[in-house]
């Protein structure tokens, strides 16, 4: 009896290894707090000011800030923007991830070889490969419109015309994406036992069609909620390509959320307004992730 009483008592940490747990995790916390909390805080805080960098002081205003983003054409039109290339971006880059992770999965040869060349573009530099996409699509000396000139078409001028230059960056952006997703649907399709299929086809499922539908697609479903989530975010926070190839133009035909909060707080430098442009972003962000979150979840099986 006594036996069964010592083993139910809890066995307490000495306060050496306590002391030293904690100091263990102090780095980690400083980090989080000076690095990322205390920032955002400064900045929900600042997108109730008139606070301008370089001013002595500011002035407590509310919802100015916001009022001022309802009346302002450019914020709606970078909003519009955002809104068009995370709608072209997202859902085009995670279907073609998964087309191409079912038939690299599907080969017997070169699956290597094949993950390393469309995962290039993660590992690259944003602003060198930019800088390579504003060659390629240069209206005169770009081989794209090289190419179609041999075709007997007049190619149009990808990055300077207000009616291409969104398609042009969501292309961009399509590729950027689509080999970090393909990545993680191929980690996705790795884990379903191949015995599954068998099975399947065994009952009487002779359709790859049918045996994706009832089978892969089921199983690929905590992967796709992870794909959907990181693919819209990365979406919403574009930027590089933005600002190393149009600046937002023409006539602001490309300008999205956050090259629009850099042009406010650091052009014309008025960052409590950057700061309420920055609240709205991270609301819309928030909003997107507990949306995915509440409808692919109920269709994410985890066993």
């Amino acid at each position: 009896m006594s036996e069964a009483v010592a083993r139910a008592r809890p066995t307490f940490v000495p306060r050496g290894e306590g002391w030293a747990g904690w100091m263990l995790c102090l780095p980690a916390v400083l980090s989080y707090l000076l690095l990322l909390l205390l920032p955002t805080l400064a900045a929900v805080l600042l997108a109730f000011t008139d606070y301008e960098l370089g001013a002595p002081g500011l002035a407590w205003i509310g919802l100015g800030n916001f009022q001022e983003l309802l009346d302002d054409r450019g914020f709606r039109i970078s909003l519009r923007n955002t809104l068009i290339y995370v709608g072209i971006v997202a859902p085009v880059s995670i279907a073609g991830a998964l087309a191409l992770a079912l038939l690299i999965e599907a080969a017997t040869r070169g699956r290597a070889l094949f993950r390393a060349v469309f995962f290039l573009p993660m590992v690259s530099l944003p602003v060198a490969m930019a800088t390579a996409w504003q060659y390629l699509l240069h209206p005169t000396i770009g081989p794209l419109n090289a190419a179609l000139a041999q075709l007997g078409i007049a190619g149009p001028a990808w990055l300077t015309s207000s009616d291409t230059v969104l398609l042009s960056l969501a292309f961009i952006g399509i590729w950027e994406a689509i080999g970090f997703n393909l990545v993680l649907f191929l980690a996705g399709l790795t884990a379903i036992p191949r015995e599954l299929h068998q099975a399947a086809e065994v009952d009487g499922v002779k359709s790859a069609w049918e045996r994706f539908r009832l089978v892969t697609w089921p199983l690929l479903g905590p992967t796709t909620l992870f794909v959907v989530t990181i693919t819209m975010i990365r979406s919403v926070r574009v930027f590089d390509s933005v600002a190393v190839l149009t600046q937002g133009g023409p006539n602001r035909a490309s300008e999205v959320l956050l090259y629009t909060m850099y042009t406010e707080g650091f052009t014309f430098f008025r960052l409590g307004y950057s700061a309420a442009i920055t609240l709205v972003f991270l609301i819309i962000v928030l909003g997107l992730m507990l949306l995915q979150t509440r409808v692919l979840d109920k269709r994410v099986h985890y066993g």
